[in-house]
């Protein structure tokens, strides 16, 4: 039997210093012609791209954008985030252990590894990249086709049904990682980069990490995460 451990991605993985939240506002305000106020994710219902762009719209009384539009949108912010990398690549930063900790992972039989984030796959892949893990043997599933970071997870579980899945453990930064989890009886392993760990345990959340240079010490949050309460 095997534990199934999703990973978010931003804050999780890796961090921008919200160099990606800059280019997502600029592109949605040159693409869609009107401005986006916030780019504090707490501020709409679902911190997914998807349902960021969809309560812009809705919050102005206007009809969300057709498939072909919201394509186009993401194919310019994959563009302005390419050359962001590019032009600033230390605003790109891994996780210290991060990557080490997916490969080691992926090459133990004991585990499954998975991806669950509420940003765009083409953008998500760039950032996976960019810090030296490969996506394609991941059971990965991201906001282009959901809505809710329920519908993200459920996803990404989904296309594990096929394996002896008996524990799946969930693996993010931020407070709404702990509600969703919650919601689902998904046990928690918390990861703050700056060490502010009270931001999530005082949403819940048991245990709190602020790196994966401890192997050994992942592993053991992993048999014993728990729920949030």
């Amino acid at each position: 039997m095997k534990t199934l451990i999703i990973f978010d991605i931003d804050g999780t993985l890796l961090h921008s210093n919200k160099i990606d939240s800059l280019i997502f506002k600029h592109v949605f305000e040159t693409t869609f012609g009107f401005e986006m106020q916030s780019v504090d994710w707490r501020d709409y219902p679902h911190c997914t791209d998807t349902a960021i762009v969809g309560a812009l719209f809705d919050r102005r009384g206007e009809r969300r954008p057709s498939a072909a539009k919201m394509q186009a949108f993401i194919d310019e912010y994959v563009r302005h985030l390419e050359r962001g990398r590019r032009k600033q690549p230390t605003d790109f930063k891994e996780v210290v252990g991060a990557s080490k900790t997916v490969q080691r992972l992926m090459a133990d039989d004991r585990f499954e590894v998975g991806i669950a984030t509420g940003g765009f796959r083409k953008p998500a892949h760039i950032k996976l990249q960019h810090v030296g893990i490969n996506h394609e043997p991941l059971h990965d599933a991201y906001a282009d086709d959901n809505e809710s970071r329920e519908d993200i997870l459920n996803e990404a579980i989904a296309k594990t049904q096929h394996l002896p899945i008996h524990r799946t453990v969930y693996v993010g930064d931020a407070v709404w990682d702990v509600t969703t989890t919650r919601n689902m009886q998904i046990p928690l392993i918390g990861i703050r980069i700056k060490g502010d760990a009270e931001i999530l345990t005082s949403a819940g959340a048991q245990h709190v990490i602020t790196d994966y240079s401890d192997y050994d010490g992942f592993l053991d949050l992993v048999a014993e995460a728990q729920v949030a309460t």
